[in-house]
């Protein structure tokens, strides 16, 4: 069995928590997801089986999609309600000040991601200098934001749904989004609702899974917005051994299918002359 299965997770698990439930539903120890989802986070989580695992990192790329609330007044040291308070401020929300903000937002700028996360430095990770209390720069990363809207503004809390690029951290967001209203900000509860095509309404809880209730993404359609040459068995046996072909085509990646539509590879132009395509993926489905 290879293919993408849209998860929908709880809140409380942990996205490797997910992977090993879904490694014993299947029995393959070829599982992978295609972008962490803290454990205070709910909602989407693309998970790949056995083949799948090779197209993890093309799907990690894509945009995402997010509904997070927001608790002002308080600043955590994990930028969520799970840490320790850092700093507390009496507040009072003004939304077109609110709206204001969340547009300032919009588009390209630099995030520098939190402490408490799994990015490394220096060959260590973040959540390691955060546990022996040691100083780190922390880095920062090029976001962008697509679209961002308030969606609800209560007496103690406001809710937005924003539109993202690969690499950004809403935790670090409602830090940032807290420093422009002069009001100390941290995530309360957050859904992933969309990460490229997959949405939140086509996902599947763990249970559902395991009943058997559930969507199998097959290569081809995960691969959908890539061009496809459709091959003959002699083609195919050539791409099967991870051979280099002649540059016939136009674009930069293309994926090559039998007469079954079965994905056979992902091949990319490798040369400067564009002469020539390589294996950039080859999916063993025997």
């Amino acid at each position: 069995m290879n293919g993408l299965i849209v998860v929908n997770k709880e809140k409380g698990w942990t996205s490797r928590d997910v992977v090993n439930k879904i490694s014993s539903i299947f029995d393959t120890p070829k599982v992978g997801h295609t972008g962490t989802l803290d454990p205070l986070a709910q909602g989407v989580l693309v998970v790949a089986l056995n083949e799948g695992v090779k197209l993890v990192d093309l799907l990690v790329s894509e945009n995402k999609e997010y509904i997070a609330e927001v608790q002002p007044g308080i600043l955590t040291d994990t930028l969520d309600l799970e840490g320790k308070v850092l700093e507390q401020k009496n507040y009072h929300l003004d939304k077109e000040k609110i709206i204001s903000v969340l547009n300032s937002f919009l588009g390209k700028s630099k995030q520098e991601v939190p402490l408490h996360s799994s990015v490394k430095v220096n060959g260590r990770r973040l959540y390691d200098y955060a546990r022996n209390n040691l100083e780190v720069e922390l880095p920062k990363r090029d976001i962008e934001v697509f679209a961002i809207e308030l969606l609800e503004m209560k007496d103690d809390s406001f809710t937005f749904k924003v539109s993202v690029s690969k690499g950004t951290y809403i935790r670090s967001l409602i830090r940032d989004i807290g420093v422009k209203l002069d009001i100390p900000c941290t995530m309360k509860n957050l859904i992933r609702t969309k990460q490229g095509p997959y949405r939140l309404e086509d996902s599947y809880t763990l249970e559902e899974i395991a009943s058997g209730n559930y969507k199998l993404i097959s290569f081809y359609d995960a691969l959908k917005d890539y061009p496809k040459v459709e091959v003959n068995s002699y083609i195919a046996n050539k791409i099967k051994n991870g051979r280099i072909l002649e540059n016939r085509y136009q674009d930069k990646k293309i994926v090559f299918v039998n007469s079954q539509k079965d994905v056979l590879a992902i091949y990319e132009v490798y040369d400067k002359d564009k002469t020539k395509v390589k294996p950039l993926k080859v999916f063993n489905l025997e």
